[in-house]
């Protein structure tokens, strides 16, 4: 081959290797980036000391793409939370003491940051937008990894899910925050929300109950509230739970979501018909109905038929499961309650399992962050520690008997506990009256309102509670007992409602002292 031959074969080569390199650079892809963004916003916050304040709420270090911003803002937020002067200087010389100087390009490139930018007026549009670019970049490395694994065969797909789930929640409660309101909207608000209740019939402002005497000191169960319904064993937890599904549901057409990790979905749809049709669970499980009582049941499920109630049996339900199936029945059906039964049988999933005490706190604040975020009121029920059993006299339960982890008590917004004295072998309460059939609710915590008794009916052989007739006193309506003891000075009765209620420690003070 002579000099000119070898000369077109490679000059051939060079072309096929450019044209290769051109359409791989056509067909690749780039990672969402804004490099001249953040130049822009670490020049801002270099000149003026407002757009350090605005970007740092919105940024961190891994928001920037080059690792060379990452460092300078690293700088930044140091010598924010020392409150020490941030400009070119200043930056310069932590860099140079850090020994990162000449990483991120030297002073001179420190100095150029300035010239990216003249007024620091949109640093809160192009920070968010550097943020959006991080969030997309994320999502592109979570799907990855996603895909990566679910092509290994030895992956378990329930812990791939979770990982899945776990890795999105991570990435939206970094990144998405709410902003403040101020207070004048937060006043409308205010007001709009008291008049709406005014105006309401019975002053039910929340999901309604079906429980006079109970929604009477509630007001209903209220939007964001963590409820926590706590009882021994036999108590009736599962129960009272969906008596107050049934009753927001049918009575009130409130759709309610329930989340039920002990039972199957068919176990409670069956409880349901037994409280509905008036029936007991026993004879709907055996077939043992005559033909009218066959009828009877087809005559009074019409409305539970209807009902827009939501079951899902999953068994050990992570929380990151439960918080994604809660958002779309809320998103699809508007779900206006949601019950856990129970919350023991909860996994805290990805990095919430530790020993267990750590994992039923995660739980325990997951289970809040769902109530707010839905802005509905979510009912966890739990279990009591055996210190009741033990306890003499009517076994009455306190806060200290939750079990496993005292957040639940701390994250509550109300604690209610189930107490039947009949269960124990108690017949009668020391005023004499009798607690055959009777449930006494117990609000042993309300962040928002006064603690108390409430008293119900329970029907054991249907599983069912429903308001008492009866009130606290004898037909001669003497108020000397009642089946609580002494009334303190500052509690109130309410024989018509069957309720006693504490007042506040607030109540004690005297107007004329109170300075405004």
């Amino acid at each position: 081959m002579d000099t000119g031959d070898k000369f077109r074969e490679q000059s051939r080569k060079r072309s096929a290797k450019n044209t290769m390199q051109l359409s791989n650079l056509e067909h690749g892809r780039l990672q969402p980036q804004a490099v001249d963004l953040e130049e822009a916003v670490l020049g801002a916050m270099m000149l003026e000391k407002d757009a350090v304040n605005t970007a740092i709420d919105i940024l961190q270090p891994k928001s920037f793409y080059k690792d060379s911003h990452q460092k300078i803002f690293s700088v930044i937020q140091h010598l924010f939370e020392k409150s020490e002067p941030i400009d070119i200087l200043t930056i310069t010389n932590t860099l140079k003491q850090r020994g990162e100087l000449e990483i991120v390009g030297g002073p001179y490139y420190i100095s150029q940051l300035t010239n990216k930018v003249v007024s620091s007026a949109n640093i809160e549009f192009h920070a968010r937008i550097v943020a959006q670019k991080y969030i997309q970049r994320e999502l592109i490395r979570i799907s990855s990894e996603i895909i990566s694994d679910a092509y290994d065969e030895t992956t378990d797909v329930f812990s791939l899910m979770d990982k899945a789930e776990s890795s999105l929640f991570s990435v939206t409660e970094g990144n998405i925050r709410k902003n403040w309101d101020d207070m004048s909207t937060l006043v409308r608000q205010a007001i709009k929300q008291i008049e709406t209740a005014k105006n309401q019939d019975g002053n039910i402002v929340g999901t309604p109950s079906g429980f006079t005497a109970l929604d009477k000191m509630t007001s209903g169960w209220q939007p964001s509230d963590l409820i926590i319904l706590a009882a021994r064993p036999a108590m009736g937890k599962t129960s009272f739970a969906l008596s107050l599904c049934r009753n927001a549901a049918v009575d009130f057409n409130k759709a309610i979501a329930i989340f039920s990790l002990e039972m199957s979905s068919l176990q409670l749809v069956t409880r349901l018909i037994s409280a509905e049709s008036e029936l007991s669970s026993g004879k709907l499980r055996n077939g043992n109905l005559r033909y009218d009582e066959l009828a009877q049941i087809h005559t009074k499920i019409a409305g539970l038929t209807e009902a827009p109630i939501f079951i899902d049996d999953t068994p050990a339900i992570s929380v990151f499961e439960l918080r994604a199936k809660a958002r779309r029945l809320k998103a699809q059906h508007d779900i206006q309650l949601l019950v856990v039964d129970y919350m023991q049988l909860m996994t805290a999933g990805g990095e919430g399992k530790g020993n267990r005490e750590q994992e039923i706190s995660t739980i325990s604040r997951s289970l809040k962050s769902i109530a707010k975020e839905l802005n509905i009121p979510v009912i966890a029920l739990s279990q009591l520690s055996r210190a009741v059993e033990s306890r003499g006299g009517d076994r009455r339960p306190q806060l200290s008997d939750l079990r496993e982890s005292g957040s639940i008590e701390q994250d509550a917004d109300m604690v209610l506990f189930i107490n039947r004295p009949e269960y124990y072998g108690i017949t009668e309460d020391e005023a004499g009256q009798s607690t055959l059939g009777v449930a006494n609710i117990i609000i042993a915590k309300h962040r928002n309102g006064s603690v108390g008794d409430v008293q119900l009916k329970f029907t054991a052989e249907l599983a069912k509670f429903g308001n008492l007739e009866n009130n606290f006193f004898g037909d001669e309506g003497a108020s000397g007992g009642n089946a609580f003891g002494e009334m303190p000075i500052n509690d109130e009765f309410d024989t018509a409602a069957n309720t006693i209620t504490r007042s506040s420690k607030m109540d004690d003070f005297d107007d004329d002292d109170v300075p405004f």
